[in-house]
């Protein structure tokens, strides 16, 4: 089920193929992100942001989810907060044109490797949280 590439921009922005249609895919991250804490600060339809632009895309759902315990501690310090530009973490949602829902999203850990030790610890935690989500849910 899991097709994360160790390569490209696959290591960047892994991608894991749900065996769930599209709703049930989103319902379930919901309830797993709910169970472990997180908010979703917002969640952004591109589908229907593009609609309203005259195009037609598939589905396409991004959640914006926080973890005050993580957040904070960059919030917190003065000299961390340049990765707010980076926050809330985002999982994205979508079908394909072969029919199939798959989620995405943003590998922290990998960036986490240029960053000072405090973020790095908050961004892999995060990270950790993050995948036993998906994980979870799919």
């Amino acid at each position: 089920m899991d097709t994360l590439k160790n390569n490209g921009i696959y290591s960047i922005f892994p991608e894991s193929e749900s065996k769930y249609d599209f709703d049930t895919t989103i319902n379930r991250l919901v309830s797993q992100i709910e169970a472990r804490s997180w908010n979703i600060s917002f969640t952004h339809d591109l589908q229907q942001t593009m609609k309203k632009h005259g195009r037609d895309v598939l589905p396409v759902k991004v959640l914006a989810i926080c973890h005050p315990s993580h957040s904070g501690q960059i919030l917190d310090k003065d000299h961390e907060r340049v990765i707010s530009c980076m926050m809330p973490c985002r999982i994205s949602i979508y079908e394909k044109s072969d029919g199939k829902t798959y989620v995405s999203r943003m590998n922290p850990a990998m960036m986490a490797q240029v960053m000072d030790p405090l973020t790095a610890q908050v961004m892999q935690g995060a990270a950790a949280d993050i995948e036993e989500i998906i994980q979870s849910a799919l």
